[in-house]
């Protein structure tokens, strides 16, 4: 059953319910019809369970100059912020399977769209939503869904420590974290914050000043990201929490960082211990911070090598 058959049940039974609730208790002809299809439309549900997963959501608000209460909220700002936001998850979307370029296109922008869904009340903001799920199955991953939570991460991030930021941005790419701070920068030109909600979290922000104190965070000049070559060998991973430890031949500094998203088979990791190795690695740091170490892509591993044992 996909999600539309499995909705258009959902929202039967939820009808069935309210007529059943409104049907006078003398009407047993009306009451018996209404509950043999309401014990019809539970078993469809129960014998076939949703093959499909629920899409990514997020609710997006705002408070601030251009914000009416929860009333309303100025239609240009509205436009040009919830933008500036789906176009800042769309990049991170695309840099989890690829290195973004420095200019262009981003890549992938139709497969990444995000959907308004309804209006946020609270404030004033929109309820967003993946648009597309309904045909992918359980299995398939939520590009959206975690760049979306890669998004509200960083925006957490910008107000932590340099190591919290550092952490938060290690996994995103330049240029992705470049539309975030353009997000920023039109809140802080608007007079305006936001939170935004997922599955995972909340994040808001208190005022005006700590949105421009993040913007600059997020500056090339404070957080600075680059690609390094390291040679080594690699001393274990683990593919669940995504995370590796490499030992750098130079020096023997054991380096801990995290396995990308977009790489989808980091197991092969352990079956190439100890093998000298010549790895490509994304260091980010962040004002004083110490530095983070991002494995975009697997090495080409030596046909003629084999691991050894620890």
């Amino acid at each position: 059953m996909n999600r539309q058959e499995r909705m258009h049940l959902l929202s039967e039974r939820t009808a069935l319910q309210r007529m059943i609730e409104a049907t006078p208790p003398e009407e047993l002809i009306d009451l018996r019809s209404l509950n043999t299809r309401l014990e019809i439309v539970n078993l469809q549900l129960a014998a076939a369970p949703e093959d499909t997963r629920q899409p990514a959501r997020a609710k997006l608000t705002f408070r601030g100059r251009p914000v009416v209460g929860s009333f309303g909220i100025f239609a240009e700002f509205g436009m040009e912020a919830t933008k500036a936001f789906t176009d800042a998850v769309a990049a991170v979307a695309a840099s989890l399977s690829a290195p973004l370029q420095a200019m262009g296109p981003i890549p992938n922008r139709a497969q990444n769209q995000l959907l308004i869904t309804s209006t946020a009340t609270g404030s004033f903001g929109f309820e967003l939503e993946e648009h597309g799920a309904e045909q992918m199955t359980l299995e398939d991953d939520s590009v959206l869904g975690i760049a979306i939570e890669q998004t509200r991460q960083l925006l957490e991030g910008s107000v932590g420590s340099d190591d919290e930021l550092a952490d938060a941005a290690s996994e995103i790419d330049p240029r992705a974290v470049g539309a975030i701070r353009a997000f920023l920068e039109k809140l802080a030109t608007s007079e305006a914050v936001c939170a935004v909600e997922t599955n995972e979290g909340r994040f808001a922000f208190s005022d005006v000043g700590q949105v421009r104190t993040s913007a600059s965070r997020l500056a090339v000049e404070n957080l600075v990201e680059e690609e390094i070559a390291v040679t080594g060998e690699f001393q274990g991973a683990l593919p669940k929490r995504r995370t590796f430890e490499f030992v750098r031949t130079d020096d023997g500094e054991v380096l801990v960082g995290k396995i990308a998203p977009g790489i989808r088979n980091p197991e092969q990791i352990n079956d190439h211990l100890h093998q000298r190795i010549e790895i490509q690695l994304v260091r980010t740091k962040v004002g004083s911070g110490r530095p983070r170490y991002l494995l975009k892509n697997l090495p080409e591993w030596p046909e003629n090598e084999q691991a050894t044992a620890g």
